[in-house]
């Protein structure tokens, strides 16, 4: 079971529209010009009868620079984008520079999952990861009883 708090569906109200506001601050580079922890990448997670279908947002990353590993019960999604360099002339100056580079992580808590059967491909810049649940045995989880 993914275990998500969704905190970015708040854009009704003025606190939302602040939030909003702020997180656009401080992902520009100004703020973290060295790949600072504010980056990250979007997912989307679906919950199947069998499985969980997870899709993350990841253009420009080749899989040789994704890690995907799963370790007591958390999904980690980490990628590594080169810093680009661009032969600059005398003539010519960097001005906004918002191409991102560095290291991105996501982790998810999960649970009853078959862990031999995680497949993952990425296509179009989209890394799609299948995770078949484990059939519930009926014994994962048990009532305690207060006295």
């Amino acid at each position: 079971m993914f275990d998500l708090t969704p905190f970015r569906r708040r854009t009704e109200d003025h606190f939302g529209e602040m939030l909003k506001s702020f997180n656009e601050m401080v992902e520009d580079p100004w703020f973290f010009p060295f790949g600072g922890s504010a980056q990250s990448f979007r997912t989307d997670i679906r919950e199947e009868k069998d499985r969980y279908l997870v899709e993350a947002e990841l253009p420009g990353i080749s899989k040789n620079n994704i890690d995907i590993e799963l370790s007591n019960d958390y999904l980690t999604i980490r990628a590594k984008r080169d810093e680009y360099t661009e032969q600059q002339d005398d003539l010519s100056k960097m001005i906004r520079k918002e191409r991102r580079s560095g290291e991105f992580v996501r982790r998810f808590f999960v649970e009853n999952v078959d862990e031999a059967g995680i497949k993952a491909k990425l296509d179009n810049g989209v890394l799609k990861l299948e995770i078949p649940k484990r059939p519930d045995d009926g014994h994962s989880k048990k009532r305690i009883e207060i006295e």
